[in-house]
């Protein structure tokens, strides 16, 4: 791993985080209708919500950052550059390789810390030991639909009782409550990165080798298809990339012959922002089963063109599409009903299509207690997840 003199940030540096969650919290409290809840703008999902503004985006900066406890907290308003920059410096990194939107979705906003964890963004590290957004997020501080502001977690990973506000707040999409402050764990940058690109684009055979390396005992920290390509990363210690790569390249031998590229930063960086995608004004953003990627794709490409790529080892599924896009929602909604995953539009030429899948009745119930919970009015993003 990288070896940089760490900075420490203490959290008499502060930042504005109580006068500020206590204007949010006055500003749901006098609220007679909706809110739409806004953070950088980079991704537009709340911007066909009808509502007052309630904007996040911009305010506070890093509150405690300890490099040797790998551990930070932010005030949600944070943008995403400044954080992580201060762990650049310490030789550390957000693992879960969050995506930047805007050059897919052509915004030119500014993505925050806050905003990450609303969407629980999680990038092409997902497959690994890292996990997703959530399972990094140690701590929260937020303000719920009656103007309560909440504190859940901490600064050190811990079980808790009751509700596990911390995993509840990732991918709640602010229709629960307005973050104010996040903590995140944090973990050092590999010292190298190898990148084995297999000359393979068909999904069945794709899904297959991205299954067997991750199903290997090399600890794959990647595992995509992009184009003609379907990729691979190992990550760590120069000398035990050197032999996992090659000893992974032996193992998948019968798919072909892998070029091995090292630290191939801006092609992971392709795969975790998708921007092939830009000018396509229909994408879908599709978890399901790793196994059921390739019938899926068959099965939708006998009636409708599309352009696809995956990541998480086949289970998810960037699909994009130039026309045709709401019969193609409206069959692929369907499909991934039967299949049991979830399709989410996060880009649409038509505002009136639902962003999210409606989710199974008895999912549906639960979600819709937890709303009535937190944001008792149905005030907050009002619609966006259903």
């Amino acid at each position: 791993m990288q070896n940089r003199t760490p900075p420490k940030i203490e959290p008499e540096n502060g930042t504005a985080l109580p006068s500020f969650e206590t204007a949010i919290s006055e500003q749901i409290q006098a609220a007679t209708g909706p809110l739409r809840v806004i953070g950088g703008g980079t991704r537009g999902m709340t911007d066909t919500l009808n509502g007052d503004t309630l904007s996040v985006g911009g305010q506070g900066g890093i509150s405690l950052y300890d490099p040797s406890a790998l551990t930070l907290v932010a005030d949600a308003g944070t943008p995403l550059s400044v954080v992580e920059s201060a762990l650049d410096k310490a030789g550390q990194m957000l693992a879960f390789e969050p995506m930047d939107h805007r050059r897919l979705f052509n915004t030119q906003g500014t993505p925050t810390i806050g905003g990450m964890v609303a969407a629980n963004i999680s990038g092409p590290r997902r497959v690994s030991h890292v996990g997703a957004c959530r399972d990094s997020l140690i701590g929260v501080r937020f303000v719920d639909g009656s103007g309560a502001i909440i504190k859940n977690g901490g600064r050190v990973m811990k079980n808790v009782t009751g509700y596990d506000l911390v995993k509840l707040m990732a991918g709640s999409y602010g229709t629960l409550g307005v973050l104010t402050q996040v903590s995140l764990k944090v973990l050092p940058c590999p010292e190298c990165s190898a990148t084995l690109l297999f000359d393979l684009s068909e999904s069945t055979q794709s899904v297959a080798l991205m299954s067997m390396a991750l199903g290997a005992c090399y600890e794959v920290s990647g595992a995509a298809q992009m184009g003609r390509h379907t990729i691979i990363r190992v990550e760590g210690f120069e000398t035990s990339v050197t032999y996992r790569a090659q000893a992974l390249a032996e193992k998948l031998a019968h798919f072909g012959t892998p070029q091995i590229e090292l630290n191939a930063h801006d092609l992971w960086k392709s795969v975790r922002d998708q921007g092939q995608f830009a000018h396509h004004p229909w994408v879908w953003d599709i978890s399901l089963q790793p196994s059921k990627a390739a019938p899926l794709i068959r099965n939708l490409s006998s009636d409708h063109v599309f352009e696809h790529a995956l990541d998480w080892g086949g289970g998810r599924i960037w699909m994009a599409a130039m026309g045709g896009g709401a019969r193609l929602h409206a069959d692929l909604r369907s499909a991934i009903g039967n299949l049991g995953g979830h399709a989410k539009l996060v880009k649409s030429s038509d505002p009136s299509l639902t962003r999210f899948q409606p989710l199974p009745a008895p999912l549906a119930q639960l979600a819709a207690g937890l709303r009535a919970k937190f944001d008792p009015r149905g005030i907050l993003n009002q619609g966006l997840m259903g």
